[in-house]
């Protein structure tokens, strides 16, 4: 069993390159199976969600050849089946967009239910709903979802709730419908004006993307042929500047997208942290403990539901009271039950969380419970007194590349260890 080991309290000092992000990834991924063709992708994350999400394309017949850690070259000309393997599917969230792009190219895929965090009920019904607005029959048993479509034809989908995965699951379905596609009340997101942009740049015909009405003209095929980069990753972007708020540090966060973290920054300002925005970096500082503040997340450009946990850490060792209210999972608040183990003094009650901040965190041993939780886990660690053992790498794995070494890069005492 693998453990991080951090030793604090260490303010964080230094540079941080921004990697590209997991979320533009894991959907640009599964969309290359669109291409009759094939296409270089640049500036991908080296983690083990990008590392599954190439074998489930080439378990479909694409070809993947790896030009470096970061850049990859996907053949899709030849796709040999339609099923795709329940082991990989079923182990994150983003195998979904599969079901899309499958649909469109070949008519037909069959996928495990996909996984992920344990956020609480994560449904797929608006995706299915705009599946069999175009014309496809999905039905969803055994643990398995298969659909099915002879023609897939433009329509008009209303997304009843705003949803991120949905909107580019239908998005990626209507690339190859006859006629056109308008979807209403769509997600924001930056990563899915990133797939947007690839789609476009392969040959698609998408627009509006950013906004809440996304219009996809349907096209007869994407070639490929050309060479694609990742957005910089707005929620490691926020991990790190949250990192240097908790520990009383001095980022400078390189290669980001500064209007992408407006509602991060707000919060940082808000809680007395110091924020200098040079437009592709930004340095994040604070010398003194934070403030109180209420946070509500929401679907972008509001505050990431991804950075929450983050946040909860800043808000934990604030001075006063604070609340932060979860309007997207239910169950994202897990990870207090770890900070309360460091001395925290949270009480979390439904989709609520009420933060009796104290003056410092100490060392324990904790669990990642999902994701964003471990990044949040790694955070206190660094900010507390004495030795934190961090356990359930395999979540922060899926989403930060060398977290461990490029935390150490400034200045954190943290270490990978195996423990029998």
């Amino acid at each position: 069993m693998e453990k991080l080991v951090v030793t604090g309290p260490t303010p964080l000092k230094g540079e941080v390159t921004i990697n590209g992000a997991k979320n533009a990834a894991v959907a640009i991924l599964p969309a290359t199976l669109l291409i009759d063709g094939s296409c270089t992708i640049e500036n991908l994350p080296n983690i083990s969600d990008v590392k599954i999400s190439c074998q489930i394309l080439e378990s479909l017949g694409a070809k993947i050849t790896w030009i470096d850690s970061h850049t990859i070259t996907v053949d899709s000309t030849n796709i040999s089946t339609t099923k795709a393997p329940l082991d990989l599917t079923s182990k994150f969230r983003a195998s979904y967009y599969v079901i899309g792009a499958m649909l469109s190219r070949m008519g037909e895929v069959e996928v495990g239910m996909p996984g992920g965090c344990k956020l609480g009920a994560r449904p797929i019904d608006q995706h299915i709903k705009g599946f069999e607005a175009l014309g496809a029959e999905v039905e969803v048993a055994k643990g398995k979802i298969h659909a099915k479509a002879d023609k897939l034809v433009g329509n008009s989908v209303y997304m009843d709730i705003v949803s991120v995965g949905a909107t580019i699951n239908v998005m990626l379905s209507a690339v190859l419908a006859e006629g056109t596609t308008i979807i209403d009340n769509a997600a924001k997101e930056p990563h899915i004006v990133d797939v947007a942009n690839f789609l476009n740049t392969m040959g698609a015909d998408i627009r509006g993307a950013g906004t809440d009405m996304i219009k996809i003209n349907g096209v007869e095929k994407l070639a490929g042929g050309a060479t694609y980069s990742v957005v910089p990753d707005q929620i490691e972007a926020g991990t790190f500047m949250l990192a240097a708020v908790a520990t009383k540090g001095d980022l400078v966060l390189k290669n980001c997208i500064t209007k992408h973290l407006e509602s991060i920054t707000a919060k940082i300002l808000e809680v007395g942290g110091k924020v200098e925005d040079y437009g592709d970096s930004i340095r994040v500082y604070c010398d003194k403990r934070p403030k109180k503040a209420s946070i509500k997340t929401l679907p972008y450009p509001g505050f990431p539901t991804d950075l929450q946990p983050q946040m909860g850490v800043v808000l934990s060792i604030a001075d006063g009271t604070s609340t932060i209210n979860e309007s997207i999972w239910e169950s994202r608040f897990q990870y207090t039950d770890e900070l309360n183990k460091m001395g925290a003094k949270i009480t979390a009650q439904g989709k609520s969380a009420f933060f009796e901040g104290v003056e410092k965190l100490y060392g324990a041993p904790v669990c990642s419970t999902d994701l964003r939780a471990g990044a949040a886990l790694i955070i206190a660690g660094v900010a507390a007194e004495g030795v934190t053992e961090i356990y359930n790498l395999e979540h922060i794995d899926r989403g930060y590349e060398d977290i461990e070494g490029r935390f150490r890069a400034i200045g954190a005492n943290i270490k990978r260890v195996v423990e029998d």
